[in-house]
């Protein structure tokens, strides 16, 4: 309930109030993972446009490196429409043709986390919130930005073959 008053007052402040919030917030959630080492199961949204170029977002907090949308998945949550509903809540876009491609394990922040990695093909524009997330933008795979997430540089070609191997499949 304080989580949900929390998140309508937060979304009735002007966006720079709001970004300040988030860092807070973020550095807060840190703390807490590294304290307390939660399971955390997320998604991570491999979106493409018609060209096969895939989105990347920069975070109003945390590193400020070009990353993948995502988030966490919900009690109960299927992993494709969580994908599907953090798409929409970051860029504002829909997510459609989706298939989960890898399940990968990892410590974030010192919490062990499950992450479900999700392609599928954007739809509609994207539009960033300004909020927790500043920019939104398409890359060609070959031509990813320096200042990517660590890893992504070379898992992005891996998930996108395996992507293309299960439509492949389906055909």
């Amino acid at each position: 309930m304080l989580l949900l008053i929390a998140e309508r007052v937060l979304a009735a402040c002007p966006a720079p109030l709001h970004r300040t919030a988030l860092r807070m917030a973020h550095a807060v959630r840190k703390g807490w993972w590294r304290l307390y080492r939660p399971q955390l199961t997320a998604c991570r949204v491999l979106a493409l446009d018609a060209a096969g170029h895939v989105l990347l977002v920069r975070h109003s907090y945390g590193s400020g490196k070009w990353m993948l949308p995502g988030g966490g998945i919900k009690s109960g949550e299927d992993p494709i429409a969580s994908a599907r509903r953090e798409y929409a809540e970051e860029v504002g876009g829909a997510l459609q043709g989706c298939a989960q491609v890898d399940v990968t394990r990892d410590i974030f922040h010192g919490a062990p986390s499950t992450v479900h990695v999700i392609v599928g093909l954007a739809s509609g524009p994207v539009a960033p919130d300004r909020r927790e997330i500043v920019v939104a933008a398409f890359h060609a795979p070959d031509a990813l930005p320096e200042a990517l997430a660590s890893g992504l540089a070379e898992a992005i070609p891996h998930w996108l073959a395996l992507y293309r191997a299960d439509q492949n499949s389906s055909i």
